[in-house]
């Protein structure tokens, strides 16, 4: 339909004023339209230029990247290529060095193949050689066993019979010199550190003695302790466990029991009963049962004392009595508890000069006799009987082992067992510390003079000074000069091994040579 068919219908249907108006504005809409396609024109126009000109730039720098990466390309060839070139080189000096060593080798291959054949060249003569010398040797041997008379055997057993007697001749020198020096060594500072023990252990030493015999004010007192009929001595040995020896021993009475506490027990309670003079068997069993008490408040209260003595707390209220009855104990006349609370001491001022445990060392010296509280009733040493008492009430595995250790019955496996041998040594060895049986005195001098004349080279032994020195005189044509000193060395070994004693013997081998000559 054309513009003007549609005005026409236009003016049909709608009144004259509203159709002019709408056709107004309706040519006003074409042209505005028209102009937005004029403008869309131009934009493409526009667009299309500007991307004519980007295609073209990147036309540009892609020509340029890619003269960039002939230009790389290029240069990296050329420095492939000089590297090649370089290596190349390389090769071509290495072929040259092997060539070289290759005709070095050959040299010296040529070189060897002729040393090997003077080698063997030079072997076969040295078999001939060997062979003529083997020849000779047996000949001349022949001829040395001729004229020495001895076979190449005889001669071999001498050669090593001299050698091993100079050897022993060296070793003991050596030997001598090395033990001399130890010694000395050893006894200045054991002498130092005893010394200074003693000088800081300052208690008085009191030998108190289990008292067995009790004074009777008279004869007539005898008959009123036995009794009618006996009926009073009974009741003192039923009520104690001790018995009572009434002989002609004038205005005494004697006391027989192996229970130190019960002979104690029976001694006050007879006092008592004497000094009262009523004696009859109801009072001795009122006596006996008020001393038992007493003398056990009295055993408990000298184990707590002991042990505050010492220094030496926690100690199992068994073990407190135990060692309480340890004073009604006596060993060679010597108070053991006296001991103990002394080698206590000893231990503990040794230890701390040693800068070991000084606790530990009072408690195992006051300890290390505790056996002795019971060795009567229990069978075995006390020293081990004391072992298992402490480890039975809780003392630690070192106690335990210096108790055992004591008397060396066990090796001693720590410095504290050590120091409890030595303290316990010092203690009852010292003079007038204890007293001995003239029997096992007059028995050890003689084991000891026994044991020295086993020997060979001895001459003379003489156990002088009590016991405590062992002189002996060898035969100077049988032992030298350096034999003595592995002499006495032997001898100490066997005295240890064999005898049992108090201290220290000191053992001393005397090689003597006189020159006897007389002019006519």
């Amino acid at each position: 339909m054309s513009y003007t068919e549609l005005f026409l219908v236009i003016l049909l249907v709608f009144p004259a004023g509203g159709a002019a108006g709408y056709f107004g504005r309706y040519l006003w809409l074409e042209k505005r339209r028209r102009q937005f396609e004029d403008d869309a024109k131009t934009l493409m126009a526009e667009a299309k230029k500007e991307a004519e000109t980007i295609k073209k730039e990147a036309i540009l720098a892609a020509k340029d990247n890619v003269l960039q990466m002939k230009l790389e390309f290029e240069r990296e060839s050329k420095e492939g290529r000089k590297e090649f070139q370089t290596l190349e080189k390389r090769i071509l000096q290495k072929e040259e060095n092997l060539d070289r060593k290759v005709e070095g080798l050959d040299r010296k291959e040529s070189a060897i193949a002729k040393r090997e054949k003077q080698l063997a060249q030079q072997e076969k003569e040295l078999l001939f050689r060997e062979r003529d010398l083997d020849s000779l040797l047996k000949e001349e041997r022949t001829k040395l066993e001729n004229i020495s008379g001895m076979s190449a055997m005889e001669a071999k057993e001498e050669l090593v019979r001299s050698v091993e007697n100079e050897a022993r001749h060296d070793a003991a020198v050596l030997v001598k010199k090395i033990e001399t020096e130890a010694r000395e060594m050893g006894d200045r500072k054991a002498k130092n550190i005893i010394s200074l023990a003693i000088q800081r252990y300052s208690g008085d030493y009191v030998a108190e003695k289990t008292v067995s015999v009790v004074t009777l004010p008279n004869e007539e007192m005898k008959g009123r302790i036995i009794g009618r009929e006996g009926r009073n001595i009974r009741a003192i040995e039923a009520s104690t466990g001790v018995d009572l020896i009434i002989d002609d021993t004038p205005e005494a009475v004697i006391l027989s029991g192996f229970n130190p506490v019960r002979r104690e027990i029976a001694r006050v309670a007879l006092e008592r009963l004497i000094s009262d003079g009523r004696i009859h068997p109801a009072r001795i069993e009122e006596i006996v049962e008020k001393v038992t008490a007493e003398i056990e408040t009295s055993v408990r209260e000298a184990g707590e004392q002991a042990a505050f003595d010492v220094g030496v707390h926690g100690i199992n209220p068994e073990l407190i009595k135990l060692i309480g009855k340890l004073k009604f104990r006596t060993s060679y006349a010597q108070n053991v508890l006296q001991h103990s609370r002394e080698v206590s001491f000893l231990c503990g001022i040794m230890a701390a000069e040693l800068g070991l445990n000084e606790k530990q060392a009072r408690r195992a010296g006051l300890l290390h006799d505790i056996g002795k509280a019971v060795d009567h009733e229990m069978e075995g040493p006390h020293a081990a009987i004391g072992a298992d008492l402490a480890r039975r009430y809780g003392e630690s595995h070192a106690i335990v082992h210096a108790i055992a250790a004591h008397h060396e019955d066990i090796p001693a496996e720590d410095v504290i067992a050590t120091l409890v041998q030595a303290a316990d040594a010092l203690s009852g060895a010292r003079p007038g510390a204890r007293k001995e049986l003239l029997e096992t005195y007059v028995r050890r001098l003689e084991d000891l003079e026994r044991i020295a004349g086993a020997f060979t080279g001895i001459s003379k032994a003489y156990a002088i000074q009590a016991g405590r020195e062992l002189r002996i005189t060898v035969e100077s044509n049988v032992v030298g000069d350096a034999d003595v000193a592995l002499l006495s060395r032997d001898i100490a070994k066997k005295i240890e091994s064999e005898l049992t004693y108090p201290g220290q013997i000191k053992v001393t081998v005397i090689r003597e040579t006189r020159a006897v000559e007389f002019a006519k």
